[in-house]
């Protein structure tokens, strides 16, 4: 699978899988500016359509929740580093940076002669305010958690950041390729309606500009003209809001959409025969879980919550509902992550399901199990699937469907009488590391916070993820991970179900479309093939 962006070709300065985040450590890197091929600028009034299923939640990148909206933000706004085709970090922003012997100072040299859409330039000063506002415990910031060992950031100079941290953070490196860690202008926070708390037009360093939004059908970026890197061909990319998937695919096929994400499963072999489109299955690091509400009374019971992973037939859902487009979990994190270990099986039991559920006195219990449509593949199709499993099982299970943004706005927040049971949820890491997972069960992650949903946490698991937060050793802290993740999978907080594949389908007479390993579509430089 090849996800290089045409913008350059960039030098690599450090795996993301832990053993390359662990050199940090040790050494300094560089990620020196590349050749990159002479912009064409044949792109013209030119305009690139993409379908997607869910309605934007927010577009301040500190606030991403979810990869579909990291992806709109990502044409708008960069970051120090990236993901490369290989899985590794690679230079955006940043041409180099140095790493202390005792791991604590992290020097970044940055890329010079940028400058923001508002005509401001990029230096020093603006990155260290943008990694004091992802830090800023003011400012609500769901996948902030990987920044916890960050102290402070000084400008050393109009080109150099040196970043403290308050202990060595195998990861943090990798996170800052994380959507979150996006560089705004300082400058746009207080224009056009911004505010600190409030930032809903991003102005970053990327190719395309900030457009026009109408909520609920679509977003309209503009290529910048001043972007110091290659300039992409079109000259407006398109974003509509399409909840259906029958419907994308009918856009797609009918000439009005260049490129469609999550198409019906279950045409995926047609779509592949079909010479006017191209198909591709591409790989994600995306766990598809029930998050149960670990503190609801039922819930508070780990044999209810046992009960229910071995009440559902995950692969029959695979096979009848998904198609064959996922893969059973067998731990509470993809295979792809550093960290994984196979931890266990909840194979399909009913006869346990319902043994486990009345000795806990718990038969009979409702369940509202809430599900957003359009975000995953066959998200409400599988819901309601589930909950017939449950309902055998001898559970009152209603299900409920939201659009994305409501569904969020129910599920990341502190519990009340208004928290649902059980929600279906999808978690991509935006690297390739088990610390990424872990945010979701550990308890400085609860809602408001993080998007810890299932509000899990075990004394046991929370001391060996802060062993593994500074452990620079590799196979200690892979180890570290496994045991955490033993402990998770017997208190069962999820209903663990599958990881996802990623389609994505686009017109065949466009090229350099393909996908990252942390389940992101790279469109940025598609033209047309001919």
């Amino acid at each position: 699978m090849n996800t290089t962006r045409a913008r350059r070709s960039p030098s690599r300065i450090r795996s993301l899988a832990a053993a390359a985040a662990l050199g940090l450590l040790l050494s300094a890197c560089s990620v020196s500016d590349p050749e990159a091929p002479a912009a064409d600028g044949e792109g013209g009034d030119a305009t690139f359509s993409i379908a997607v299923g869910i309605d934007p939640d927010t577009f301040d990148p500190a606030g991403q929740t979810t990869t579909t909206v990291s992806n709109m933000v990502d044409y708008v706004v960069e970051t120090l580093v990236e993901i490369d085709d290989e899985g590794e970090i690679a230079g955006v922003l940043a041409e180099s940076y140095e790493v202390s012997e005792d791991g604590l100072t992290l020097t970044f040299e940055l890329r010079e002669g940028v400058t923001f859409q508002d005509g401001t330039p990029f230096d020093a000063e603006a990155v260290v305010y943008n990694l004091e506002r992802i830090t800023d415990p003011e400012l609500t910031v769901p996948q902030g958690a990987a920044f916890a060992a960050f102290e402070s950031a000084t400008a050393v100079d109009e080109n150099t950041v040196e970043v403290s941290l308050s202990q060595p953070s195998p990861g943090f490196v990798s996170a800052l390729s994380a959507t979150v860690a996006g560089i705004i202008s300082p400058t746009s926070v207080d224009a056009e309606g911004n505010s600190y708390q409030e930032y809903t037009r991003p102005v970053g360093t990327g190719p395309y500009e900030f457009g026009e939004y109408t909520a609920g059908e679509s977003l309209t970026v503009t290529k910048y003209g001043d972007y110091w890197g290659e300039e992409p061909y079109y000259e407006t990319v398109v974003f509509r809001v399409v909840p259906e998937a029958a419907t994308r695919e009918s856009l797609l096929l009918a000439g009005q959409v260049d490129m469609i994400i999550l198409p019906p499963v279950s045409d995926i072999e047609a779509l592949q025969a079909n010479e006017d489109v191209e198909v591709l299955l591409a790989e994600s690091d995306r766990t598809i879980f029930i998050a149960l509400d670990n503190t609801d009374p039922v819930m508070q019971d780990p044999r209810v919550r046992q009960a229910l992973n071995y009440a559902v037939d995950k692969q029959a859902i695979i096979d009848n509902v998904l198609f064959g487009a996922a893969e059973v979990l067998d731990a509470p994190m993809a295979p792809s992550l550093f960290g994984y270990c196979e931890t266990g099986s909840y194979e399909y039991d009913p006869e346990r399901a319902r043994q486990l559920l009345e000795e806990a006195g718990a038969v009979g219990a409702s369940i509202e199990l809430l599900t957003p449509s359009g975000r995953y593949v066959q998200d409400a199709q599988a819901a309601e699937a589930i909950a017939g499993y449950l309902r055998e099982a001898g559970l009152d299970v209603s299900v409920s469907t939201s659009d994305f943004p409501s569904f969020l706005a129910r599920v990341n927040a502190p519990v009340t009488e208004n928290t649902p049971e059980a929600h279906l949820l999808g978690w991509a890491p935006a690297y390739l590391d088990a610390d990424f997972q872990m945010q979701m069960f550990r308890q400085a992650t609860h809602p408001p916070a993080g998007l810890g949903t299932s509000f899990y946490t075990n004394p046991e698991v929370e001391a060996l993820l802060a062993q593994a937060d500074v452990e620079t050793d590799r196979d200690t802290r892979e180890q570290l991970y496994c045991d955490a993740s033993q402990i998770i999978w017997d208190d069962a907080p999820w209903i663990f179900l599958w990881t996802q594949s990623f389609p994505i389908v686009y017109d065949a007479d466009v090229t350099g479309v393909s996908a990252t390993p942390v389940e992101k579509f790279d469109a940025m430089y598609a033209r047309p093939a001919n």
